[in-house]
């Protein structure tokens, strides 16, 4: 069974930065092949994708774009997402997300509070 431990989330400034984390374990099949990807979640509204990767590739929210950076670490299993100048509208609960062997697995959420 994969666990995703997500930290990293807190209060910050509007343009100001955090880091997510989401690290994986539990699971001999975890790979540098899975789709990663970073969610969220505004109270009142859906969940929606910020950011995913797979090998090389990467796709990013048209809101987000030019401002986060995800990222991993394939030896720590862990993938990670840059957030710079962020916006009051950034804020949410942040979810991790895995694909391992066709299979999605989640993080608990990290929850982001932006100031203005």
């Amino acid at each position: 069974q994969v666990q995703l431990a997500e930290s990293g989330g807190g209060s910050v400034q509007a343009g100001g930065s955090l880091r997510l984390s989401c690290a994986a374990s539990g699971s001999p099949f975890i790979s540098s092949g899975d789709v990663m990807g970073w969610y969220r979640q505004a109270p009142g509204k859906q969940r929606e994708l910020v950011a995913n990767m797979y090998v090389k590739t990467t796709n990013y929210a048209e809101s987000v774009q030019g401002r986060f950076t995800i990222s991993r670490d394939n030896a720590k299993k862990t993938v990670y997402l840059q957030m710079n100048s962020v916006k009051p509208e950034d804020a949410g609960v942040y979810f991790c997300m895995r694909r391992v062997r066709g299979h999605d697995y989640w993080g608990q959420g990290t929850q982001v509070t932006v100031s203005s």
